[in-house]
């Protein structure tokens, strides 16, 4: 994958007639790791919803430069799982031909135990949930990720573990990842983001 940027443009954001944020400018890079900060309700999901097209701009643009031919994947705060798929189904349906089973199933066993690759989603904790649907975003094909509060669920050994492999697997993708620990920022070793500190709505 040849380096590129994620563009974001004067982009402005507004509900039922309140400013939540306008003229956000950012220029993010692939092959590094950026944490999103800022209090709830500042509009961290919205900035992700936009950039995945789900939701619109009231003005402004977002663009990658060069183009991708990749998508990107995105964590939400909702695991966003079919239930009654098992986590080996929800991977390969997101990875299509990009991953061969034998491997979905070894990068599986790296974050879950081994008995619950094959059970329904429907069946798991909620942290075996939350690695799942982390496992799903970094093995499907895409140029970059953007995680929202992804670490929510899991106690702290296992948030270790979860960050280790999100180093290891992100490559020269890039990864944007919202939270509000920065000791989260300190363990992804990430770039800190604050932007809606000086475009957020006064």
């Amino acid at each position: 994958m040849l380096p590129f940027q994620l563009n974001i443009q004067n982009l402005s954001k507004s509900y039922h007639g309140r400013c939540i944020w306008k003229g956000l400018n950012l220029t993010l890079s692939s092959g590094r790791i950026y944490c999103l900060m800022g209090p709830s309700g500042i509009g961290k999901t919205t900035l992700f919803r936009i950039l995945l097209g789900l939701e619109q701009a009231d003005s402004g643009s977002f663009f990658l430069s060069p183009s991708q031919q990749e998508r990107l994947t995105a964590v939400f705060q909702e695991d966003r799982l079919c239930e009654a798929f098992s986590p080996l189904d929800n991977i390969m349906a997101a990875a299509g031909k990009a991953l061969s089973k034998d491997r979905a199933i070894a990068e599986l066993c790296r974050l879950l135990p081994s008995e619950s690759i094959t059970r329904p989603v429907c069946t798991l904790s909620g942290g075996m949930k939350r690695r799942t649907a982390i496992l799903r975003s970094l093995l499907a094909p895409s140029c970059g990720i953007l995680m929202d509060e992804p670490f929510t669920g899991l106690d702290e050994n296992t948030k270790y573990q979860v960050i280790e492999y999100i180093k290891e697997k992100a490559g020269q993708r890039l990864l944007l990842i919202s939270t509000h620990q920065e000791e989260d920022v300190e363990l992804l070793e990430g770039i800190l983001l604050r932007p809606f500190e000086e475009f957020a709505a006064k």
